[in-house]
């Protein structure tokens, strides 16, 4: 830990997506570990919930949030991280913020659940049947994939949802550039590690090992959020018809996204229109094959492909739901809202052979 490195309060601490927080900035240059926040697990070593991170946090404990809040003092500089559940996360950061403003300290927020990528509570609780935990929070904080973003005018972020990213990546530069009609179909698989640490049906080995099924199909709630952040990001609203998938793995998601053409160009030049898009992206490969998942497992990478025939374009991408859909794009704006470059802690490459 150099002398000016900031610390991190990580809301939610011991779920996949804070384990994932927590891996991120055990490899970070300018940020340390101040406090893990679990409610459950306040107390406990956090190599208990997370064995792999054992040789980073050898001793460190979660705590509970006052013990987190009474720790603010010990910094002038603080980030919140949250990987806390959607409707429990606002009033977590809520309390985090306001006792950061009453001891007269700095607090960057992040937020990886749903509670802040609407910009009005009304948006917020007709898709998460909830109260918004803090309303008169939401004008401080902007939703969007760090890509397609490129001034931020908020204090705070918060990152869309894993399927939304994957589904952004593809659609966004197509909507963008005229390449397709506003009008797309999705199909995409994700990972067991999506569903959350605690075990249910859909997410029990003998069910989803080799086994593959839909859920939700056409009323998942990530179409709103996609559909919302697609306007803010292009001007222009779309239609959607997204059908998610469980697969038999345990990380990573596979979209695959398809549109009416509404242009004469080439296959080619319109898979050279999508690597226009991205191409100061340090993070999104538009690739001439279709992509693998294993290729970016693990890390914050997304690799896309374009294809085209006669009337329909179709766009393959494939995140990791733990890293850049979730844990990995947050750890971007951290970067961003900091005023450091987006690569800064994220660069690790794949295994491969997972």
């Amino acid at each position: 830990m150099n002398a000016t490195s900031i610390p991190v309060i990580v809301l939610g601490g011991s779920g996949y997506v804070a384990g994932e927080f927590l891996r991120l900035i055990a490899q970070h240059p300018r940020l340390h570990l101040g406090a893990a926040v679990s409610t459950s697990a306040a107390g406990e070593q956090i190599g208990t919930a997370f064995a792999h991170l054992v040789p980073s946090y050898a001793e460190q404990c979660f705590v509970s949030i006052d013990t987190a809040i009474a720790q603010l003092s010990d910094a002038q500089r603080w980030v919140a991280v949250s990987a806390a559940p959607h409707g429990a996360s606002a009033a977590l950061i809520e309390r985090i913020l306001s006792s950061a403003e009453s001891a007269a300290v700095d607090v960057t927020a992040v937020d990886a659940s749903a509670d802040f990528r609407f910009r009005s509570a009304a948006e917020y609780e007709a898709i998460y049947s909830t109260p918004h935990g803090a309303p008169a929070r939401l004008e401080s904080f902007r939703c969007a994939v760090p890509e397609h973003l490129a001034e931020i005018d908020t204090p705070h972020m918060a990152q869309p949802g894993c399927f939304a990213s994957a589904m952004l990546l593809a659609a966004v530069p197509l909507v963008a550039k005229g390449l397709t009609e506003p009008d797309f179909c999705v199909s995409a698989i994700t990972g067991s590690t999506g569903a959350g640490g605690t075990p249910r049906e859909t997410t029990h080995h003998p069910v989803r090992q080799s086994n593959l099924f839909a859920y939700q199909p056409l009323v998942h709630r990530h179409v709103p959020e996609v559909r919302t952040l697609t306007e803010a990001a292009t001007g222009q609203s779309i239609g959607l018809h997204f059908v998610p998938h469980s697969g038999p793995f345990a990380r990573g998601i596979h979209a695959t996204v398809f549109a009416p053409r509404a242009t004469s160009a080439s296959a080619d030049e319109i898979r050279a229109a999508v690597a226009d898009y991205y191409r100061d992206s340090r993070f999104v490969h538009v690739l001439d094959a279709p992509p693998r998942l294993k290729d970016i497992v693990g890390t914050n990478y997304a690799n896309l492909s374009v294809s085209a025939d006669d009337g329909t374009v179709s766009v393959c991408c494939v995140i990791d739901n733990l890293v850049k859909g979730a844990a990995g794009g947050a750890m971007q704006w951290v970067n961003r809202l900091l005023g450091w470059p987006d690569t800064e802690g994220l660069e690790a490459t794949s295994p491969g052979w997972i």
